[in-house]
């Protein structure tokens, strides 16, 4: 029962990273762009608005769908932050990080 709640709760934590950030943001832009065409085409052929606002707030709506909730694929790259010297004041410990693939050493 506690693996479920723990899965439960990391989905809404709601954990996205930068990368699915700018990918939210793309996939906003392209179904709203893309409604709004589509939406005021079919309102000019048709010459009926209302044609026009129901595709529109069908684009919206799928928008919001996909791109609000903290699916999985948003967080596939996450941040991981270094540690905070081993709780030492000053910061007189030297640690590693990695940067593109190799170790770097770094005053905490």
């Amino acid at each position: 029962m506690e693996a479920i709640q723990d899965q439960f709760q990391t989905i809404v934590d709601g954990f996205i990273d930068f990368q699915g950030q700018k990918l939210a943001e793309q996939i906003a832009t392209y179904t709203l762009t893309v409604s709004a065409i589509v939406g005021f085409l079919a309102g000019f052929v048709s010459q009926n608005i209302v044609y026009t606002l129901y595709i529109c707030l069908a684009g919206t709506g799928l928008a919001f769908l996909v791109v609000v909730p903290p699916w999985p694929i948003y967080n596939q790259a996450p941040v991981r932050f270094l540690s905070s010297g081993n709780g030492r004041k000053g910061g007189s410990g030297v640690g590693t990080i990695i940067v593109g693939e190799e170790e770097v050493k770094v005053k905490t």
